[in-house]
């Protein structure tokens, strides 16, 4: 079966809409961003999705749902003229919120309702969503903002490429390091540490850079490009030579 065009060399912006407005100050240490998608598609199109170690909590057809972090890629078919709103939780930062182990929604959507009870936002736009939000702030949590601060830490690391290298660095022990991923984050640190080194590969695709595949797998820190290879695949889907079509 051939590819769909509509998903190659960045034909996506013909048929989507993306805008990413920031939080308030108020917000800023509990959200990263949120996101706006609208889409109009004649035929059904197949969109793939890449995790981060994000919750979100989306709105869409006058609901609202929270979406623990994703282990995998996922695929979602729009078609139509429909659209999001979304709010990207920090990584870390989203368990004063659910009050429980935010590995307990990994890989799970649950109605909003479960975690912010009340009344949804009479219009999901970046007004009523922050008042929605603020009615609902939480405590502040230490441990929650360690966390987020370790996920910072990754996310600025490239050199960080495997867990006990992190711990070293923090002082702590590698299950240490998981017990706290679990409790706050909601997926391990060795998943963590890979997507973001991972992303630097799409980071290179955006801007056109040529990339010679087996010298990026050592700068990423795989012993060899076979393992590279592999866990690109678990994460997005597809192995980096047929992803990088999209750019």
């Amino acid at each position: 079966m051939g590819r769909d065009a509509r998903g190659l060399g960045g034909a996506w912006t013909k048929y989507q809409r993306h805008a990413f407005p920031s939080p308030s100050p108020d917000l800023a240490p509990y959200v990263a961003r949120y996101w706006v998608v609208s889409w109009e598609y004649d035929e059904p199109y197949r969109q793939l999705i890449v995790p981060y170690p994000n919750v979100h909590l989306t709105f869409q057809g006058g609901g609202a749902t929270v979406n623990g972090v994703s282990s995998g890629h996922q695929v979602k078919v729009l078609e139509g003229r429909d659209g999001v709103f979304g709010v990207a939780f920090r990584p870390g930062a989203f368990r004063p919120f659910l009050g429980a182990s935010v590995s307990t929604i990994t890989d799970r959507r649950v109605d909003a309702a479960e975690v912010f009870p009340g009344p949804l936002p009479a219009e999901p736009d970046v007004p009523g969503v922050e008042a929605f939000l603020l009615a609902h702030l939480p405590e502040p949590d230490p441990r929650a903002q360690y966390a987020t601060d370790v996920v910072e830490k990754i996310i600025a690391g490239p050199e960080i490429t495997r867990v006990d290298v992190l711990a070293g660095n923090l002082g702590t022990s590698v299950r240490a390091l998981q017990r706290l991923f679990a409790e706050h984050v909601g997926i391990g640190p060795k998943w963590v540490i890979r997507r973001y080194r991972l992303h630097e590969v799409t980071e290179r695709l955006e801007r056109g850079e040529p990339i010679d595949w087996a010298v990026l797998a050592a700068d990423l820190g795989y012993s060899d490009q076979a393992h590279f290879v592999r866990d690109f695949r678990a994460m997005f889907g597809e192995p980096p030579t047929r992803y990088a079509q999209r750019y």
